[in-house]
């Protein structure tokens, strides 16, 4: 790990930070000037920045100014005396991560190191994913296997059926799979077939001749002809009326077609990729969808999971979306806090990664400060149920093993149970108001277990049993 670098004209105040970096084993570097932390940038970066604001001859402001332009994605901490809130505000909007007021408690300014530190590591870890596609990311298993479907398919010309629920990305699957095969040269053409009316949909297909309709003015080229050479992607195909099924079977069997209004066959050299939300099975059995046309369809399928499936995708699609968001609207890329993520990754999310890409865009907008709380979320997310309902806690556990694996910690189990039963009991004797006989009840332990508990786990030793009512 980079050291990190405190930046301050105070003795005193860099003293107290080598002390409480040294003893959590944190490497670091000590500035007394702006100026020299300025100068050391040119050999390279810190893991995460402390700095304060006033000092003499380059401020901090200055000092975040020129880090921000030449390492956008360092947390910055800034330290600011209580009256100096509207440095903090101009801290904020030059892309602080948070600030520190002074004085300042040593063990929430280590706590807040390690907050940064976190966000530092995984901003690293977006920016050296591998993925398949700059519009498709995902870590998740289940996306891992759809990147390798991509990779085989890339040489082929055969049919393609992806399925998947609305707004998983059926399209960016499509425009990956032209993109990477031997067709990328020509044209990828994409029609909704279930967002226009029957009569509408043949002619964007298949083209209309000349007088073939009131209208029909002039020759028109259809989606076919548009995209010969390339790849047609039918999106909703589940949607298509029976009368345009059939023409789209043919042109899958014979590979011609006709202009509507037209006599002289046309030949289509088109790779067709269709998708879906419907079951096509159930369609075919209630008479809804040709079993010919679907057997033509479903040469090779591809199931697109839902968000919900692939939690652990949720931080990667967020932060990317949220740095997306901030580049379109020319603003600086907001963070989501720890409790906002895991808020975030609890939702079933019904409206799948075009949903949670939505959310980041309104987050860029409406939320007040640079890190995002989850009180900063959209109130449909913050007001709506959460995903995972009683084994909500569960998951999120398995959160927090995992960030704990991942960080090479030790003593895991140790820690996890101690954190598990200090919230069991705390909560137990605030229902007690601090009865500890029925709080030992309702948790199903004795009262010397409790006793015993609540000094091991190094809880209020202060407190006091109350008397039973």
């Amino acid at each position: 790990m980079r050291p990190v670098w405190v930046v301050d004209d105070d003795r005193s105040i860099r003293w107290v930070f080598e002390k409480a970096l040294t003893r959590e084993g944190i490497p670091f570097e000590t500035f007394s000037l702006a100026q020299d932390a300025i100068d050391a940038l040119k050999q390279g970066a810190p893991q995460v920045l402390v700095s304060d604001i006033r000092m003499p001859g380059t401020s901090g402001l200055e000092l975040l100014q020129t880090v921000k332009a030449q390492f956008p994605a360092l947390p910055v901490i800034v330290m600011t005396a209580y009256s100096d809130l509207e440095s903090a505000v101009s801290a904020f909007q030059g892309g602080a991560f948070e600030y520190l007021p002074k004085p300042f408690d040593v063990d929430q300014a280590v706590d807040l190191i390690r907050r940064a530190i976190d966000e530092s590591a995984r901003e690293e870890a977006f920016e050296e994913a591998p993925t398949a596609s700059p519009d498709i990311l995902g870590q998740a298993p289940s996306m891992q296997e759809v990147f390798r479907a991509i990779g085989r398919l890339s040489q082929s010309n055969a049919t393609v059926l992806i399925t998947g629920e609305s707004g998983s990305g059926k399209e960016l699957v499509a425009r990956a799979l032209h993109r990477h095969s031997q067709r990328a040269a020509r044209p990828f053409i994409a029609i909704n077939t279930a967002a226009m009316p029957k009569d509408l949909l043949e002619s964007e297909l298949f083209g209309h001749e000349r007088g073939a309709f009131t209208g029909a003015q002039a020759m028109r080229r259809g989606r076919f002809e548009q995209a010969e050479g390339g790849t047609l992607f039918l999106d909703e195909i589940g949607d298509m009326p029976p009368e345009l099924q059939t023409r789209l079977l043919r042109v899958l069997s014979d590979g011609t077609f006709y202009r509507v209004g037209g006599h002289q066959p046309i030949r289509a050299n088109v790779r067709v990729i269709a998708a879906t939300h419907q079951d096509l099975e159930s369609r075919v059995r209630e008479g809804q969808f040709r079993e010919d046309l679907y057997h033509r369809l479903n040469v090779i399928r591809l199931r697109l999971p839902s968000l919900r499936e692939r939690r652990e995708d949720i931080p990667l699609l967020a932060r990317h979306f949220l740095a997306r968001s901030s580049k379109e609207l020319g603003v600086e890329a907001k963070r989501l806090s720890d409790a906002a993520m895991t808020y975030l990754n609890a939702q079933d999310f019904p409206g799948n990664v075009r949903q949670l890409e939505n959310v980041c865009h309104w987050l860029t907008v409406m939320a007040p400060t640079q890190v995002i709380e989850v009180s900063d979320l959209p109130p449909e997310l913050r007001d709506g149920p959460i995903a995972g309902g009683d084994s909500d806690w569960k998951a999120a556990l398995g959160r927090e093993a995992d960030r704990m694996l991942a960080r090479g910690e030790s003593s895991i189990m140790d820690s996890l149970t101690q954190t598990f039963e200090r919230t069991l009991i705390s909560k137990a004797l605030a229902h007690t108001a601090g009865r500890r006989i029925e709080a030992a009840g309702l948790l199903g332990i004795g009262r010397n277990t409790i006793t015993r508990k609540i000094q091991e786990l190094g809880m209020d030793e202060r407190m006091e049993e109350k008397p039973a009512a």
